[in-house]
């Protein structure tokens, strides 16, 4: 079954991001991708992936994924953070993962959480 896989990662972690998306690329493209601007544009430009900008993180990016996990719209985020430096959107950065508790979504925030959840026999069931 299709899902919408949203994917943001901190700047200090586009590269983890390009990584384990690589690693999973066969899986991710079976989806619809979206995501915050600056992920997308290293996703497309290192993986070749489709990821449909939602916004820039620092300027509403995450609230706007937040919004559309509100309306049912995302199925799965994968959100790499960066927990040592701080962000001047830090509301919003929690403000979209207590979204995605409150609404039941998996929330990945690191590559080593993306990678089980990838791995786990509960999502390869689903994905296929």
């Amino acid at each position: 079954m299709k899902k919408t896989i949203a994917l943001v990662a901190h700047d200090d972690q586009k590269v983890n991001m390009a990584e384990w998306a690589n690693k999973h690329i066969q899986q991710l493209s079976k989806h619809n991708l979206v995501g915050t601007e600056g992920t997308c544009e290293a996703l497309e430009n290192i993986t070749g992936l489709t990821v449909q900008a939602l916004g820039h993180g620092p300027d509403g990016g995450d609230i706007i994924v937040a919004n559309e996990v509100l309306q049912g719209n995302i199925d799965i985020l994968i959100f790499m953070i960066d927990a040592r430096t701080p962000h001047g959107h830090e509301h919003d950065i929690q403000t979209l993962i207590r979204i995605c508790v409150l609404k039941d979504v998996p929330i990945a925030l690191n590559k080593k959480s993306a990678e089980l959840m990838f791995s786990s026999e509960m999502m390869k069931e689903e994905m296929e």
